[in-house]
């Protein structure tokens, strides 16, 4: 069965709004694993605008799932990644500034960046995942940087699919099935949804992974975070 990662940077938004710690986030973590998530996902930026540094740090001591770190390998990221050593790191290669995650790597021109970032990752048990288009070249790529996983970039499935574009699919679905043949799990992630996991995941062989964060907290203000939690599981099943 495909694990589901929730990604709880909107929970750390709607902290950050007000100060203080409510919502807590460690709580939100813990209920969100005690509801039969597999997974948390955080993706701390530069500017801590979401999810700070010490909140990964937090984090690490009372997650019991799978743990996963997202962001661009910076330095202060690598080392914060080195520091609490998560279950997986995502490498995704975000601006800056970015509002959110908005392409993935050039894996043929980053090659040789990614293979030593990897390495040192993984020299410390940390599993690893590279954030990437679905460019086939750009999978064959990847593989040669020795990464565990990639992680499909599904924005553009996503945006298809609401306008009744099923046949958007397609290319995940090639690059999932050249991955698998290249030794690559299979991660996913980006504007999914509860209307499109079911469809995506029937299409998508050996998918591992998925992790969800914006629209699985906005679906949860209407229908209750447990609630949702459970109808993705049921989709994914």
């Amino acid at each position: 069965m495909t694990k589901l990662s929730v990604n709880i940077n909107k929970i750390a938004t709607l902290r950050n709004s007000r100060g203080g710690n409510v919502p807590n986030l460690l709580k939100v973590a813990t209920d969100i694993e005690g509801f039969g998530a597999e997974g948390i996902t955080i993706h701390p930026r530069p500017d801590e605008r979401h999810i700070r540094y010490q909140d990964a740090r937090d984090l690490k001591k009372i997650v019991t799932t799978e743990f996963n770190i997202e962001g661009n390998p910076i330095k202060s990221f690598i080392d914060l990644v080195l520091e609490t050593k998560p279950t997986q790191v995502t490498l995704v290669p975000d601006a800056v500034d970015a509002i959110t995650s908005n392409a993935g790597w050039d894996t043929i021109k980053y090659q040789d960046f990614l293979k030593e970032v990897i390495q040192e990752f993984q020299q410390n048990g940390i599993r690893t995942s590279i954030f990437i288009d679905t460019d086939l070249k750009l999978i064959e790529a990847a593989a040669k940087t020795e990464t565990d996983r990639i992680e499909l970039y599904t924005e553009e499935f996503a945006s298809q699919f609401e306008l009744g574009n099923k046949n958007a699919v397609k290319p995940y679905t090639e690059a999932a099935i050249l991955a698998n043949k290249l030794g690559l799990g299979i991660n996913a992630g980006h504007d999914l949804s509860l209307d499109n996991i079911q469809f995506f995941k029937e299409n998508i062989p050996h998918l591992a992974e998925v992790s969800i964060g914006h629209a699985l907290i906005a679906e949860s203000l209407y229908l209750g975070l447990e609630n949702v939690v459970n109808m993705y599981l049921h989709r994914l099943k």
